[in-house]
């Protein structure tokens, strides 16, 4: 059999030279496919030594991951339409078509949640070098997971399978999770809400309940602090959700109110004294406003006077300085004055 009679026989439909025809057009396709994904790459890096954003940098990975099989599939999806195809070919054809759009779409899809994710967390750790992007990444796996089973469930449904029972199926397996998981769902959506709502961030000091400390992470199930002891605290989100949370960190003033107490037998001239040392001490502090000293009342073994004075920072360290100063330099002038300060004694007088 020589070349002009094979190019003249017939096979499903169709003569050797459309066959021939259908080959040439491939490999014509394929080649103008190659080189034009080699050539687009190649000026698209050019243009984005030019520009700022990464928005080309993405497009140019996006490209670069289409790989010779979906270039091969979609030059025989061209070339082999020139021939008389059988359905059951051409449905085959246009499935597999179908898987690769899908494919890549979602894939270019999952590019741009990545794109988004890692300018907010770009955007976050220049704003902040100690914000906590680890919620970002984590959320944007999850839409991203989502977006594959939804690109699952829409390739199901292009194939001709009715994909209602199956969705059916999920919503009462997700109620059935649901409600196995429900603690564990609760402490995740109080940390969107953390995130979203930010009533406190890493680094921040907050008093929850009777506990004061340093934020140190925020994940999605439970918010770690350092409290002021060095241990570490572990509350779980949705508690930091439900209840009373105070956070120091934006403080423009810290009011302080202090108090200390003085022997009975200490002299009228010398309480009189205390005020003028107390108010001295303060005033000479940098960073400090001076709101009022006043002898307050009489305890059990004292006599109660109470302090109040404002700092302008929020900053707990600075507080607890500036607190130890006024302590110090207060004992020492009351020793100067020779003013006793009270400590619990108890008198007991007996009868003959």
């Amino acid at each position: 059999m020589n070349f002009d009679q094979l190019m003249q026989m017939s096979f499903m439909g169709n003569l050797g030279r459309e066959y021939l025809k259908a080959l040439i057009y491939f490999a014509v396709i394929l080649i103008v496919l190659k080189l034009a994904k080699s050539s687009g790459i190649a000026i698209l890096r050019r243009l984005a030594k030019r520009t700022k954003n990464d928005i080309d940098d993405m497009i140019i990975d996006f490209i670069s991951q289409l790989h010779w099989p979906f270039l091969i599939y979609i030059s025989l999806y061209a070339s082999i339409h020139t021939l008389i195809l059988s359905a059951r070919v051409d449905k085959f054809l246009n499935i597999g078509l179908i898987i690769f759009i899908i494919f890549y779409a979602t894939r270019g899809l999952g590019k741009v949640i990545e794109y988004v994710a890692n300018r907010e967390i770009k955007k976050r750790l220049e704003k902040d070098q100690e914000e906590d992007t680890s919620f970002v990444i984590v959320l944007s796996k999850i839409v991203k997971f989502v977006l594959w089973v939804i690109a699952f469930l829409f390739a199901l449904a292009n194939f001709g399978i009715n994909i209602t029972p199956l969705i059916t199926g999920l919503g009462i397996g997700g109620i059935a999770i649901a409600f196995a998981l429900q603690n564990i769902l609760e402490d995740l959506f109080s940390s969107f809400t953390l995130y979203f709502d930010k009533p406190f961030k890493k680094g921040d000091v907050i008093l929850i309940g009777q506990d004061q400390g340093e934020v140190k992470h925020i994940g999605l199930k439970t918010t770690r602090v350092q409290t002021l002891q060095g241990e570490e605290l572990i509350v779980s989100n949705r508690e930091l959700t439900t209840t009373r949370v105070r956070n120091f960190k934006h403080m423009e003033k810290r009011r302080v109110l202090f108090t200390f107490g003085v022997e009975y037998k200490t002299p009228g001239a010398k309480l009189k004294k205390i005020n003028e040392i107390v108010t001295a001490i303060i005033k000479k502090i940098d960073k400090v406003e001076f709101e009022r000293v006043h002898f307050k009342s009489f305890s059990d073994y004292s006599l109660i006077f109470e302090v109040v004075y404002h700092i302008n920072t929020s900053d707990y360290k600075v507080y607890m300085d500036i607190q130890q100063m006024i302590n110090m330099q207060l004992k020492e002038q009351l020793e100067k004055e020779k003013i006793e300060m009270a400590f619990p004694t108890q008198n007991i007088y007996l009868k003959k």
